[in-house]
């Protein structure tokens, strides 16, 4: 039987309005929402077992806090979940290492996770799991198919490209043109008993750390510019500055 990973992972609602106190962005009022590509990995994982057969298994990092997102991936069908017990900030180091040992732990054929987080945007787990496991791995997938080894197609330059790739893997699943399913009520209502598994893992010293937060300079305000006369400064100025002309 197929064991089959997810990676899911809690994030700041991206419709939020983001709002610093001092150096920090402060995040106490701000809903906590599944990384939007993590929900393609999630379908992704549960089309490989209805093809295959199996288990899917979400796995998460975090303290108590992140079981919702478990919670979540329970109700649209994953069979297990599993939190990390983790309640300070870890680099990518140091959450691919924790990673790693669990799911070598775990006797899988294959983790999918999303191409990267919403709220860091690095894109670095899959290929550093993958890397610390000796497995395959590829980026950016948005139609995987199923047999002894997977089938990916990825975007590439004027078009798709579509590879085969030997498991065990690791595949970073991008949006493409998948259709998520959502939960139902059946499914909320199990996840809502279901037992989260929490494991510890020792996590080796973060050496990267965020120093502090700032919001983007403003943007000037724009010019506006009104009759013939002006219309040498607005060519040079769209020549010289824009550089459009």
């Amino acid at each position: 039987m197929s064991n089959i990973i997810v990676l899911v992972k809690q994030v700041p609602d991206t419709n939020a309005r983001i709002v610093l106190s001092g150096d920090r962005v402060d995040l106490s009022a701000v809903k906590k929402v599944m990384s939007p590509y993590d929900e393609f990995a999630v379908e992704t994982a549960l089309q490989h077992r209805e093809s295959n057969g199996g288990e899917v298994t979400a796995i998460t990092v975090g303290d108590a806090g992140a079981d919702k997102v478990l919670k979540d991936a329970k109700a649209i069908g994953v069979d297990h979940i599993v939190r990390i017990d983790c309640s300070e900030s870890l680099d990518s180091n140091a959450l691919q290492t924790v990673l790693a040992s669990v799911v070598k732990s775990m006797d899988a054929s294959v983790v999918y996770c999303g191409k990267s987080a919403a709220d860091t945007g690095a894109g670095s787990t899959g290929p550093g799991l993958a890397e610390r496991l000796g497995w395959a791995s590829v980026s950016n997938s948005i139609s995987v198919s199923f047999g002894d080894q997977l089938s990916v197609v990825t975007p590439s330059a004027g078009g798709n490209a579509r590879y085969n790739v030997p498991l065990p893997a690791v595949v970073s699943c991008d949006k493409g043109d998948m259709k998520v399913r959502k939960p139902n009520v059946k499914g909320i209502m199990q996840a809502k008993r279901a037992k989260v598994d929490v494991q510890t893992v020792d996590a080796p010293a973060s050496t990267v750390s965020v120093v502090s937060h700032s919001m983007p300079p403003a943007k000037p305000a724009g010019k506006s510019y009104e009759g013939g006369a002006a219309a040498a400064e607005v060519a040079q100025l769209l020549r010289d500055e824009a550089n459009v002309i």
